[in-house]
């Protein structure tokens, strides 16, 4: 890897396009001059933009492309219409090629999975890739994932998550050994889908020694922090995140409506103002804006596809640290161990079964 971390950015994807895509790389640049962009999009769009941003301008190197995916296509539609000429697959293609260290983009869910997944291809052991993002909670932060890449898992499924995920958590919050825990409806182990008892059974009983299991967790146990990772599949994992934020916007709603109900709250809004501040921040969904795609044989980040600068940047920097702290190479060391025990395990199981077959049948 160069000295520079190079970034290639989906200049005109998201809900605003160079407008926020383009003053978001600015701010990233700030905190990471050692960045260097590589720049897809629609010279006409992003021009304009581009010429206020000198800085920015000056460590970006520019590729014109006249499409761009819309934020409503279908993925198969994206790929039939975009590959090889939009920006987003030129994002992409670029960390394919080498070229670029990372893509990020906060264009179409859909599309930005089907594209990394066919240039990118699925890491070895690992059948999907899942979305992992960062969830604020009482402790600081947790890795959770999935959050809304497929829906559906097995066994092997959910313990690969909790494998990348883990790694993930040691790239970002620099601990040895994560803690991990299976979302489920309870802790009781008899509790819960088949494949999520069978899971927790494999990984209380089995050697994952870059992770510490806890066992099941709950929905609440996400915001307390209870573990470093929590593991779900795609389905659940989208319907919580989805209700955390709209929990979120409507306790500001309530708030902001009853500071303004009297002249007494308004007063009492003013004199509380640093603490509101404080829990604001603390909340502030673009602190946390950006989910990694893993599983992939490359970095994909999605940014979310409303985000401000400051949230654009965020994802940026989630990228940033992926590379800088070798995401990738960790998640294979642990994958590679993982399966060895894995098979060691099976191997263990045919020994312990094979002499009982042979005894009945004599």
């Amino acid at each position: 890897m160069s000295d520079n971390i190079r970034i290639a950015i989906d200049a005109m994807g998201g809900d605003h396009g160079p407008a926020v895509v383009l003053p978001g790389c600015d701010i990233a640049l700030e905190r990471h001059p050692d960045i260097q962009f590589l720049l897809f999009g629609d010279r006409a769009a992003v021009d304009p933009v581009l010429e206020t941003l000198p800085r920015l301008k000056a460590k970006a190197a520019f590729t014109h492309t006249e499409v761009s995916i819309r934020m409503d296509d279908k993925p198969s539609q994206a790929l039939r219409y975009g590959r090889g000429k939009s920006s987003m697959w030129l994002a992409v293609d670029a960390v394919k090629k080498g070229e670029a260290d990372v893509a990020v983009s906060a264009g179409n869910t859909g599309a930005l999975m089907a594209m990394s997944w066919f240039n990118l291809k699925m890491m070895e052991g690992i059948e999907r890739p899942a979305i992992a993002g960062l969830w604020p909670t009482l402790k600081g932060e947790s890795v959770v994932l999935d959050v809304g890449a497929s829906i559906g898992a097995d066994e092997a499924h959910l313990i690969n998550l909790a494998v990348m995920g883990s790694a993930m958590a040691r790239v970002l919050f620099d601990i040895e050994k994560p803690t991990v825990g299976l979302l489920n409806i309870g802790v009781e182990e008899v509790k819960g889908l088949e494949q999520v008892r069978e899971a927790g059974r494999i990984l209380r009983e089995g050697d994952f020694p870059h992770f510490d299991y806890q066992g099941f967790v709950e929905g609440d146990d996400i915001g307390k922090g209870t573990v470093d990772v929590v593991v779900t599949e795609g389905f659940a994992g989208n319907i919580a995140l989805k209700t955390a934020e709209g929990t979120a916007k409507q306790f500001a709603q309530y708030l902001r409506a009853a500071m303004g109900r009297t002249w007494r709250s308004r007063l009492g809004y003013l004199l509380a103002k640093p603490a509101f501040d404080t829990l604001r921040e603390k909340m502030d969904p673009r602190k946390a804006n950006g989910g990694v795609f893993l599983g992939l044989n490359g970095v994909v980040i999605k940014s979310h596809g409303g985000a401000d600068a400051e949230g654009y940047a965020s994802a940026i920097d989630m990228g940033y640290d992926m590379i800088r702290y070798e995401l990738l190479a960790k998640i294979g060391q642990s994958l590679a161990r993982d399966l060895k025990a894995r098979a060691a395990a099976q191997a263990g199981r045919d020994a312990v079964t094979e002499p009982a077959a042979n005894g009945a049948s004599t």
